[in-house]
């Protein structure tokens, strides 16, 4: 998965994946992954620095916790987090809601927000709770490796020679020699199970028998893994943009690969519909053959000197992974195509080397590469992205690069723990039939190892963890779980539980509101409100 999307965060070019520290046995059997007891001291909770969590009357702190939790005594970390407590009496009170944005890679410090935007009160029974996990922003210490990585005008994606696949091959390796040499002995502990010990030390530290979730992308997979090593501690859980636990972690990145370019010609279909505003072409074809002859043309002439191929092809995956700023992605494509005005594009792609501007995706590296071994081999990896960027080219090779550095990662890989739902109460599970980012086979995945799961579905659609945009089929059956544990009935086979619209495609002539307000205008407060740009 390309980099950290949070349904309601998602601000950046990719999907992400993630790792642990906590060795499980060779078949990763969940009996065989707990680990010594760790009792952490108490968080000495106080004020927040983020103005968005202060105006909320939020407070943050720090866990404590053992680096190595095979070695409870030894080494500490600390996990930044916040709380902002239930507006509710003490008698409706539902307990804490442990949060995580996706990545991996994410911060979630600014999540709490989040039950603000549950439907009637149901966000306000809870404790909303969020952490930057291990690795991750404002936590101690913050994996940063090589900040001027990305740039401006790299080596075009796609090896069509030898020289490019070797350039790239050498950054890559070149990047996780960077991360082995800052990471220390944090590189080798940042697994999702390593997360998962985190999210049990915290239960403790808030002195509660059991947590409620609330997860995106790859934050479903870290429910899965704690639910299966700790289905005892699960109340509610909510898992928004599926992770397939089967596909970890290589075999999802193919796969992604797949449904990004199918949701591209939806998008480029959306530019033709509008072609009144944008003036790129009347058929999906033509605004695509558009796409990628501008691509070609930044080779040797890149926009502003600064936006070549691969900073334009960043550019527009936002949109394979959401409907949420289709217009602005659509209005920079014609403002380059019709004007050669490069600045709509400039602010889409940030400017490369802000000190720590790599830590997302440091982290996301982190675990996605350690959590499994990768193939070893780069012919295979030659071979799978050759024959999918064959027929399915867009984001391929951006996908294949952006992963490359576990070809040669520094820290020892572990083995997945196999997920296994059948202990755990009733859980939900939220997907749009053609999420890229997490496609929906993975959701149907997991359906069936939790057994008492429902599953919704937004027929259709292409938005990856859009929950709470304002969508009431959606959004009420949430608060409804929330508020008394009610779920829809569980129908039988391989089929979702409850259809529901998807998050609808924009309307650049007019601002349709489908709900109190846009599913846009809602997610723009949101990721506001968390910090993200």
């Amino acid at each position: 998965m390309r980099k950290i999307l949070a349904a309601t965060i998602a601000a950046s070019v990719g999907l992400l994946i993630g790792a642990g520290t906590i060795p499980v046995a060779a078949t990763a059997k969940a009996t065989t992954a707990k680990t010594p007891g760790y009792t952490p001291p108490a968080i000495d909770w106080g004020t927040c620095t983020r103005p968005s969590l202060q105006s909320r009357g939020a407070q943050c702190g720090f866990l404590i916790v053992p680096l190595d939790y095979r070695k409870p005594s030894g080494a500490k970390i600390k996990i930044a987090v916040s709380r902002i407590k239930h507006k509710s009496s003490d008698a409706d009170y539902q307990g804490v809601m442990l949060t995580n944005p996706g990545g991996p890679g994410g911060s979630g410090l600014g999540l709490p927000v989040l039950g603000e935007y549950v439907p009637n009160g149901a966000g306000g029974l809870y404790d909303w709770i969020g952490f930057d996990p291990r690795g991750v922003g404002s936590s101690v210490p913050a994996l940063t490796c090589d900040p001027d990585y990305a740039g401006y005008n790299r080596p075009f994606y796609v090896p069509v020679t030898r020289q490019l696949e070797k350039t790239w091959l050498a950054k890559a390796k070149q990047y996780a020699k960077a991360c082995d040499a800052a990471g220390g002995a944090l590189l080798d502990h940042l697994k999702t199970t390593d997360t998962v010990a985190d999210m049990e030390s915290l239960r403790k530290a808030l002195g509660v028998s059991k947590i409620n979730y609330y997860g995106f992308s790859y934050g479903t997979y870290l429910g899965q893994v704690y639910a299966t090593l700790h289905p005892e501690r699960v109340r509610r859980f909510v898992f928004d943009g599926v992770v397939n636990p089967e596909r970890v972690w290589y075999a999802a990145n193919l796969d992604q690969d797949i449904q990004f370019d199918k949701n591209m010609d939806v998008y480029f279909g959306w530019i033709a519909k509008n072609d009144a505003t944008y003036h790129l072409g009347t058929s999906a074809k033509a605004v695509k053959q558009k796409y990628y002859a501008t691509l070609y043309s930044l080779i040797r002439n890149p926009a502003a000197g600064k936006i070549g191929p691969d900073e334009w092809n960043d550019v527009f995956v936002s949109a394979g992974y959401y409907v949420f700023g289709w217009q602005e992605v659509a209005e920079a494509f014609a403002a380059w195509v019709n004007e050669k005005d490069p600045a709509p594009l400039l602010n889409l792609y940030a400017e490369p080397g802000a000190p720590g501007s790599d830590n997302g995706y440091a982290v996301y590296l982190g675990v996605q590469c350690t959590d499994v071994q990768w193939p070893q081999n780069w012919s295979k990896w030659k071979r799978d992205n050759w024959a999918i960027y064959a027929k399915h080219p867009f984001i391929t090779w951006n996908n294949a690069w952006y992963n490359a550095p576990c070809l040669n990662w520094g820290a020892k890989a572990g083995k997945p723990v196999e997920v296994n739902g059948k202990k755990a109460p009733p859980i939900l599970l939220i997907s749009e039939t053609n999420d890229a980012a997490t496609p929906y086979s993975g959701a149907l995945e997991v359906r069936k190892r939790f057994p008492r799961s429902v599953l919704i579905e937004g027929v259709g659609g292409t938005t990856h963890s859009g929950s709470l945009s304002g969508i009431a089929c959606t959004d009420d059956t949430i608060a409804a779980y929330l508020a008394t544990g009610e779920l829809p009935d569980r129908v039988r086979g391989n089929r979702s539980d409850k259809r529901c619209d998807p998050v609808p495609q924009p309307d650049p002539a007019a601002a349709t509101a489908f709900s109190a307000r846009t599913a846009a205008d809602a997610r723009t407060e949101l990721r506001e409100a968390i910090g993200v740009r």
